[in-house]
């Protein structure tokens, strides 16, 4: 498994064209994410796997399908 970022993750959620709102967390900016939260926010933001992920990070995907 490849590790993330918040940073990379908050990248991906402004590509899905989320909201961003002003909240409180405890961790630094490009601190990994830890494996079992990664998992519990992809299943938040609706995201099936690590791979699509990347795909969109990449700038292969930029809106979710139905």
């Amino acid at each position: 498994m490849a590790v993330f970022t918040y940073n990379d993750f908050r990248k991906v959620l402004a590509r899905l064209s989320f909201e961003m709102k002003r909240v409180s967390i405890s961790h630094k900016r490009s601190k990994d994410i830890p494996h079992t939260v990664f998992h519990k926010m992809l299943k938040q933001a609706g995201i099936e796997s690590e791979e699509e992920l990347v795909s969109i990070l990449r700038g292969r995907r930029t809106k979710m399908t139905p």
